[in-house]
């Protein structure tokens, strides 16, 4: 009898684990879906939305095409936010009978208005008052100033140094700042640019479009 008690307890406790276990289980939901800009009828996907469980401190982010999924349980608060759109939240049914649940999530824009921030490197104007007034500008440093800044000794070193991992990291950014920038809209054609025109122009005057001939050896 001394070991049926305990083997009996074991078993009591075993049965208890898995049940919780199954409970566990059946509250786990598998919730994914998109979440769309609904400012107007053109829905357009808004990339890197944050999607957060409240009062459980994870959460996740949906990808390019504005596509989510994250493991939740029946009844959590979820909330979604993005830079300039209202924050939206909502609650996981409780009454779910399946193990998954999909929504499609509108999102709509917001404007804020930031006041001006005016940087100096210096504590006030009355500092960079006394600074400017005592700064000597001497002649030499003007003509080495001129010299630095020609715009052919800028174009020579520009071509010999090497873009940096910093630089591409830079450009790669502003490519897709550009594409956000413009999403879910035709981005406009440089062939209506007066700016370009005039580069364009002043490029065929200078001969740069004309093939250099190769030196003869």
């Amino acid at each position: 009898m001394k070991y049926l008690i305990p083997i009996f307890l074991f078993c009591l406790l075993t049965i208890s684990i898995e049940a919780q276990v199954l409970r566990d289980d059946e509250n786990l939901i598998q919730f994914s879906g998109m979440v769309l800009d609904g400012s107007d009828t053109e829905l357009y996907p808004i990339p890197y939305t944050n999607i957060y469980i409240k009062s459980k401190g994870r959460g996740t982010y949906s990808d390019f095409k504005g596509f989510f999924s994250i493991v939740v349980e029946k009844g959590d608060s979820i909330g979604f936010s993005a830079i300039g759109y209202k924050t939206v939240e909502i609650a996981i049914p409780d009454t779910l009978t399946e193990s998954r649940y999909s929504l499609i999530q509108l999102m709509t824009q917001d404007t804020f208005n930031l006041p001006e921030t005016i940087v100096f490197p210096w504590p006030s104007k009355d500092h960079f008052k006394l600074e400017f007034l005592a700064m000597d500008v001497t002649k030499e440093m003007q003509e080495k100033a001129v010299e630095n800044l020609a715009s052919d000794v800028l174009s020579r070193g520009r071509d010999l140094v090497s873009i940096d991992g910093n630089e591409h990291a830079d450009f790669y950014l502003r490519q897709q700042s550009r594409q956000y920038y413009y999403i879910g809209q035709t981005p406009p054609m440089n062939i209506f640019n007066p700016i370009a025109w005039g580069k364009f122009f002043e490029s065929w005057k200078k001969g740069d479009f004309k093939k250099k001939k190769k030196d003869k050896q």
